[in-house]
């Protein structure tokens, strides 16, 4: 069985010049030709094409590749082998990669437009882009989240730093007002719940008490975000919520 240049190049998925300049720098040769002198490729020829274009899908040069399969000392295992090898490492590449676009993708719905070394230095190992795909489902289609996304889309490095800044201050003095046993209804929890408020409807959109009042509710309910501000100390998620609803019940009367 032997195959015209015409039916080879739909095979291959190749153009009939390219198989022509193979022909002609001897990388691929047609094992025989037809009365009419026209190339004719038989399956040893095929199979030749098959590793050409894997090797050209690596980025080897044809003068690599014409080495590589006229190897006198490589046979079909080693040329396998090699492959295998180079399959590897490029997957791995490439799921390196495709993790580093999705984490770029994720940071971009956030509006967290900087660097790593930037995103680092802001928000140290916390990862300020982990609940975005889950924020864009549960609101996406709110006014709120719009509002949020328009607003952290203009924020430069210096503004994260600055708002990260305010989150670090609030965490610590409400952990020590939790540690010293503050009550969750007295004036100075309800206090750091309305900055919590206030710092939210600065930063990414209106936060009205109703709103606050369910926000609490879901640093408890839900357990990542329990989980969030238990660990600056534990109890807090709790604590919290509970200044949160003596806040907006203070404010609104």
């Amino acid at each position: 069985m032997s195959y015209s240049v015409g039916q080879v190049a739909g095979f291959a998925g190749v153009t009939v010049r390219t198989l022509h300049h193979y022909d002609d720098i001897g990388l691929l040769v047609p094992g025989g030709r037809s009365h009419a002198g026209h190339r004719r490729y038989d399956e040893a020829d095929l199979d030749r094409l098959q590793q050409i274009l894997f090797y050209r899908e690596l980025g080897f040069p044809l003068e690599d590749v014409a080495t590589l399969l006229d190897d006198p000392a490589a046979d079909p295992r080693a040329h396998l082998r090699r492959q295998h090898e180079l399959l590897t490492a490029r997957i791995e590449r490439l799921q390196k990669m495709a993790a580093a676009v999705e984490h770029a993708m994720e940071a971009r719905k956030m509006g967290i437009n900087l660097t790593p070394e930037e995103r680092f230095e802001v928000f140290g190992d916390k990862d300020p882009g982990q609940y975005a795909e889950e924020a864009e489902q549960r609101w996406g289609g709110t006014e709120e989240y719009a509002e949020s996304q328009r607003r952290v889309a203009r924020y430069t490095k210096d503004d994260w730093k600055r708002l990260q800044a305010e989150v670090d201050d609030w965490s610590g003095r409400y952990s020590a007002l939790v540690a010293a046993g503050e009550p969750a209804t007295g004036d100075a929890a309800m206090d750091l719940a309305e900055e919590h408020r206030r710092h939210i409807s600065a930063w990414y959109y209106d936060c009205p008490y109703e709103m606050h009042r369910c926000l609490g509710e879901m640093y408890v309910s839900d357990e990542r975000f329990k989980a969030f501000y238990d660990a600056m100390h534990p109890g807090l998620a709790e604590h919290l919520k509970e200044a949160i609803l003596a806040n907006a019940a203070r404010r609104t009367g």
